[in-house]
C-alpha cells in the first residue's frame, strides 16, 4: 500500500515536470481525508478548480481515503522523532495509525522534510523517478 502525500497529487494534477509515472496510479492507494482539502485548497488559490476539477476528483477516487479519527488525532498531539509541521503530523499520525493495523505502508512525496520524517520514523518512500 502506498501512501500518497498531497505533494504527489498536485505533481500529477498540475502536470509538473516531476511526477509519478501513470503505472503508480495502478498501485494500491490511500492518503488522509487531508489531501483531499489541501487538493482543492491549492487549485483554488491558482484559480484552476474549474479547468482541472474533474481530473481532482477522478484522481482523488483511485484514492483510499483515511478519515481523521480520533486515535490519528491523537498521535499527531505526540512528538514525532524529528520536528514536523502540523499538517505533515497529522498525515504522518494517519500512516502510523495504517502500520500500527497491520499494513505494509510506503510513503509517496517529493516533499523533502517528509522525506526525513519518513526516515526517522523508519518508513519505505517509494522511489517516484521511474
Amino acid at each position: 500500500m502506498i501512501y500518497v502525500d498531497s505533494s504527489v497529487a498536485l505533481a500529477h494534477l498540475l502536470a509538473e515536470d516531476r511526477r509519478p509515472p501513470d503505472s503508480f496510479w495502478n498501485a494500491t492507494l490511500v492518503a488522509s481525508r487531508l489531501t483531499e482539502y489541501e487538493v482543492w485548497t491549492r487549485l483554488h488559490r491558482r484559480n484552476l478548480a474549474a479547468s482541472r476539477g474533474e481530473a481532482a476528483e477522478a484522481l482523488l477516487r483511485r484514492i483510499a481515503l483515511l478519515e481523521l479519527a480520533p486515535p490519528v488525532l491523537t498521535r499527531a498531539l505526540e512528538a514525532f522523532s524529528v520536528p514536523v509541521r502540523t499538517l505533515d503530523a497529522l498525515h504522518l499520525a494517519s500512516i502510523d495509525y495504517l502500520r500500527q493495523q497491520g499494513q505494509a505502508v510506503e510513503l509517496a512525496t517529493y516533499d523533502r522534510r517528509m522525506r526525513a520524517a519518513a526516515k526517522a520514523m523508519d518508513l519505505p518512500v517509494v522511489n517516484l523517478s521511474d
